[in-house]
């Protein structure tokens, strides 16, 4: 990775493991050696509302939070949410919406966030084992196996659509 932040915005509501996601990500970056800040907002996460979490990472991260239209991937776990978080997406940043994995594609649907979390470990320079590790760390041991093979889904999805 160059010196520069990369900038991740996770959005969903409550309920679809966004926090759990940026989560695995902020731990797969740490087991990079790159500094690490994350931030969330719940909101009525509870009740189904919204929810964000911002995952900034790189040599060097001085705040948490990810300025309007400074995200460099912005990664939607419900589709009422693309819109109202586009603006954070900076020009040229990536859109990952849930359509990137087919509907009945995954043994959980629980594990569309990590499924996600595959999709955008292609357009990510860390390593596969940091990917493991942040997985391992982050979910339970019971749920490592069917979680690796929605991330494994996700991967292959994303290199057929990135990667082609």
């Amino acid at each position: 990775m160059s010196n520069t932040v990369t900038n991740v915005v996770f959005a969903g509501l409550g309920g679809q493991g966004i926090i759990k996601s940026s989560d695995i990500l902020a731990a797969a970056a740490f087991a990079a050696g790159l500094d690490v800040k994350k931030s969330e907002l719940h909101g009525m996460s509870q009740r189904g509302g919204s929810v964000t979490s911002d995952v900034r990472f790189g040599s060097e991260v001085l705040s948490p939070m990810v300025p309007a239209q400074e995200a460099d991937f912005l990664l939607v776990l419900e589709p009422t949410q693309v819109e109202i978080n586009r603006g954070l997406l900076r020009p040229g940043g990536v859109l990952l919406s849930p359509d990137l994995i087919p509907d009945g594609a995954l043994r959980n649907k629980k594990s569309l966030n990590v499924a996600m979390l595959g999709v955008l470990s292609v357009l990510l320079a860390l390593q596969p084992e940091h990917w493991e590790q942040g997985l391992k760390e982050c979910l339970a041991v019971r749920l490592h196996k069917v979680n690796e093979q929605a991330f494994a889904l996700g991967r292959r999805q994303g290199e057929a659509r990135f990667k082609s």
